[in-house]
This record gives C-alpha cells, structure tokens and sequence, in this order.
C-alpha cells in the first residue's frame, strides 16, 4: 500500500471514522482501523461490534502507487495525522509491517496489526431504501433518545422503537418512569417495520449527521440497519425482543392544562432544583408543582438536610381546572421542555397520582410523558 492524500480529506473522513472505534474491547484488532484501496479508492472501516463505519475516499481525491490492506493503530493514527499541518501526506506500508507516515518535514513509523485478524464485515444494501431527510432523522433522534433507559435492566429500553405504517414514521423512547413520542410524515410510502435501535448507536450516528443537509438511505435487514449518505456507510445492529405497547399509558383527557412560557418554566426548574432532594432509586432531583386557588403556580422543593426552594410563576394564559399538587423529577421535566421548539409548552394533568403529558400547540407531532413520584411533599 501507497498513496498520498490531502491532509484535510484525510482528516475529515477520520473524524467520522473514529465513532466507530470501541472505548474498551477484550478484543485488541477492533482497536484498529482498516485500511484497504480497491479499485483506486480508499476504504476506511471501524467496528466495535455495535456499529460499523465505512469510508470512502474516491480516486479524485486520492494519488495511488500501490494497492493494498492495512489495520493500522486507531487512535495513535488519528492523533498523527491531527497533528501534521502539511498540506499532503504520504501512507506507505513497508513489507506488510511498518506502515511510513511521511510529510514534507516529519515521519512517522507505525507498527501495524495482523489485517487477517479483522472481523469481515458486511454492509446491508438492499432494494427500496428508506429514503429520510438528515434534518428530520436528526430531529427524531434528539427529541427522543433521552428518555431511554441508562442501565441494562430491561435491554430493550435502551433504545429507540422506530415503527413505519405507510408513509408515517413513529419513534418511541421510555425508561419506565417516563416517555418521548414523535411522528412525521414522509412524502413516500414504504413497507411496514418495527424495530429498535440502540441509543449509543444512534448518538454516535447524531453526532455525524446533525450538521448535514443530505438525503439519507436506510436500509433495513433482521438485525441490522444500514444509513448511507455522502460517502459514508453507517450501520447498527438492532436489539432483540419486543417493545412495550405504550398507547395505553397515553392519557386522553385532562381536567387541568397549564400553558407556560417555555424559558420561564426551564429557569424556574433550574433555581427550585438546586435544593431539591434526590429520588432513591433514580438519584433525580424532586420538586412539586402546585396549581393554587388564584390559579397561579407554586414550583417547590424541601429537603430536610439543606433546605427549602420556593417559587411561583404566572401561567400564560387562564387555568382553568381544579387545584393539583404533583411531584416529579425535575430533570425528566426539563429535559421534555428543553427538546420543545415553541416559546409556549403545554403541561397537561389527569390527576395528582396520574402520569402528566408536556406538549406544545405548535408541535402536534411530538408529545413528552412523565409519571409522578410519591411525596410528603
């Protein structure tokens, strides 16, 4: 193997690539990245058994003077060519076993890995693609990944249940204690699917795609699914077993709706919560909402060993409704509030023991729920 490439098309395509690389492994090849020239392009894999990213640096942009494979040191690479400020870059591997970084004024020799060793690895690409604009799969995976499940208790809580009925797209998320829901809309109509992905997977997937104005290809087999764009390959496998039904916990009927202003309410939260008392089992911070008799609400928190936090904020519009005493994690409250794009949210009640909805009128297609603690308040 030999080429020279631009520092800056390397670079890029690394910064991609290293999503991929695992944190910690007991397998030490998947802490390299593969390098293989086929066909006068340049094909940069990573996998740590979750995800795979593949790369593609096209014979435009790349000078060969050799084929070849190579699974060079990951990390040590990335760092290397992040620190060369040429312009171009030489790679060559040296009898299949020093692989020569080379610029007009450095060089470096790295020990590379036995390539056999690498996991084969392949991409799914079927017929009849998915076809998902990167601001709307953005969109899906940020207003929802946050409320899956951080531990391991229950696997398939940890990741997101993307089900299609036509043309309409539905993502769910819930740890148990509370849940986010969106749906949309696409222009075309595709086969049925119902599947779950992992919410590291698709964190890493954000993190590429969030910035892009790209039409995204998804494709999907028993236990993968394959998003391809640009000149990148990115695919995750799926988690096993079924998702819960959660239309039943959806509640349909609210004898109390309180309209706030979206950044009066986040702040509020942010002030009672610095004193609020931990939850036992989830370590959250736990405050009570309470809709008084002049229709004007109190957000308050105590804690029995630094204090108390007091604060009343004035609806956006008029309440109407009984009086309602609620307490609630602090934090899944904010976190509803904040993915929320409208100046206005809505927090909607069945009942003081009941799970509350947060919505927006602005944003039909999206709607947040959260179950009540019980508390002395």
């Amino acid at each position: 193997m030999n080429f020279t490439i631009d520092r800056n098309i390397l670079l890029e395509n690394l910064n991609i690539i290293t999503r991929g690389l695992p944190s910690k492994t007991p397998m030490p090849h998947l802490t390299g990245i593969k390098l293989d020239i086929i066909d006068g392009d340049l094909y940069i894999l990573s996998s740590n058994t979750d995800i795979a990213i593949q790369t593609i640096i096209t014979k435009e942009n790349i000078d060969i003077k050799e084929n070849g494979s190579v699974l060079v040191p990951g990390i040590v690479f990335i760092e290397i060519v992040k620190k060369i400020n040429s312009e171009k870059i030489n790679v060559n591997l040296i009898e299949d076993k020093i692989l020569i970084i080379k610029t007009d004024r450095s060089e470096f020799k790295l020990r590379v890995m036995d390539v056999f060793d690498y996991p084969s690895i392949d991409f799914v690409c079927l017929e009849n693609p998915l076809l998902i604009q990167s601001s709307t799969l953005t969109s899906l995976i940020k207003e929802t990944s946050f409320a899956t499940a951080q531990t391991e208790r229950r696997p398939i809580l940890t990741g997101v249940n993307f089900t299609c009925n036509g043309s309409e797209i539905k993502a769910i998320a819930t740890d148990s204690y509370r849940l986010s829901q969106k749906k949309i809309t696409l222009d075309e109509t595709y086969s049925e699917f119902n599947i779950v992905i992992p919410n590291k997977s698709l964190n890493e997937l954000l993190r590429i795609v969030e910035n892009l104005n790209e039409v995204i290809n998804v494709y999907f087999s028993n236990n993968k699914v394959l998003f391809k764009f640009k000149n990148i390959l990115f695919q995750t496998r799926l988690l096993d077993g079924n998702y819960p039904d959660t239309s039943r916990i959806i509640p349909q009927d609210f004898p109390v709706i309180i309209k706030f202003n979206r950044n009066d309410l986040l702040e509020t939260l942010d002030r009672v919560s610095l004193l609020s008392p931990k939850d036992k089992e989830n370590n959250y911070n736990i405050i009570v909402l309470t809709l008084k008799k002049d229709k004007t609400v109190e957000i308050s928190t105590t804690n029995l060993e630094i204090g108390d936090a007091i604060e009343t904020i004035t609806p956006c519009e008029d309440v109407e409704g009984p009086m309602i005493k609620v307490a609630f994690s602090s934090k899944y409250l904010t976190d509803a509030v904040r993915v929320l794009n409208s100046d206005k949210v809505n927090i909607k009640f069945t009942g003081e023991t009941k799970p509350f909805i947060i919505d927006s009128d602005e944003e039909a297609n999206v709607l947040h729920l959260i179950l009540p603690v019980r508390s002395s308040y």
